[in-house]
């Protein structure tokens, strides 16, 4: 029997007593309902293989090959391991792939090596962060569109930045299950609002990215081997907390594609 308990005050749901291997409907239904409340789910103890977590990821729809990492084996899925501090890319707040038209609606990691402490994942309630502002900026916000780009990453992976993807998103998402609004920039790919200079979008940027991520929105995740986490994308911002040195960390990361968010009018 599915048993969902909060794992966080702002987000997350700790969901124990389900095989991922091998749920029915009843069980698939429940764990959908559970994931549009608490936006973070945390399956703990599971034992999947590759096939296994693709057919559970394929359960929620298409899956996503990101634009800069082919798997040998299997295209959609990324195998994420610790190369040191200095070497992590997702050592910030950010949204999957928001640079593409059709972002990732869902992220879906399953750890394979944990370290004993350390190695978090930290997660942002984007909906509280949009309820938090004032009615005023929320009206100018609604009526905003932003810039998306990958060309940092792209020198990350020594890609040619002028290659990499680009794409404009409203800056007020609403969710196409929940039907409610949330926030929908990151530091780490919004580069500013379309039809705005660089210059005059940096300060109002900036606020929202530290707003995005204030303490009283976030929960965390303390890893475990066998740990299965998936989050919703479109309304939550994650970081990757670099603390553990050199203490082996490796999980497969797979993505479920979302819909093309509507523009601001």
């Amino acid at each position: 029997m599915v048993e969902i308990t909060k794992f966080g005050a702002p987000l997350g749901g700790l969901v124990r007593g389900v095989d991922l291997r091998s749920i029915d409907d009843a069980e698939f239904a429940a764990i959908q309902a559970a994931f549009a409340e608490h936006l973070v789910l945390a399956f703990p103890g599971q034992d999947l293989s590759v096939e296994d977590q693709l057919a559970f990821a394929r359960r929620w729809g298409q899956l996503q090959q990101h634009p800069f990492y082919k798997g040998a084996d299997y295209p959609e899925l990324m195998k994420l391991q610790n190369r040191g501090k200095a070497k992590d890319p997702n050592e910030h707040w950010h949204s999957d792939m928001s640079y593409e038209l059709t972002p990732p609606k869902i992220t879906m990691l399953y750890a394979l090596e944990a370290p004993d402490i350390g190695g978090d994942t930290a997660f942002a309630n984007q909906h509280l962060a949009f309820d938090e502002l004032s009615a005023t900026l929320q009206e100018q916000l609604r009526a905003t569109n932003a810039v998306h780009s990958a060309e940092g990453l792209a020198r990350l992976y020594r890609k040619d930045p002028a290659d990499a993807p680009r794409a404009v998103h409203p800056v007020v998402r609403r969710h196409e299950d929940r039907g409610d609004e949330a926030l929908y920039v990151c530091r780490a790919f919004t580069t500013k609002f379309k039809g705005w200079r660089t210059s005059e979008s940096r300060g109002l940027l900036d606020f929202l990215f530290e707003h995005s991520a204030r303490p009283d929105f976030q929960s965390r995740h303390q890893w475990n081997a066998g740990d299965l986490v998936m989050w919703d994308n479109r309304s939550v911002l994650h970081y990757a907390v670099h603390d553990h040195g050199d203490d082996a960390r490796t999980i497969h990361r797979v993505q479920v594609q979302g819909e093309t968010p509507g523009l601001a009018a």
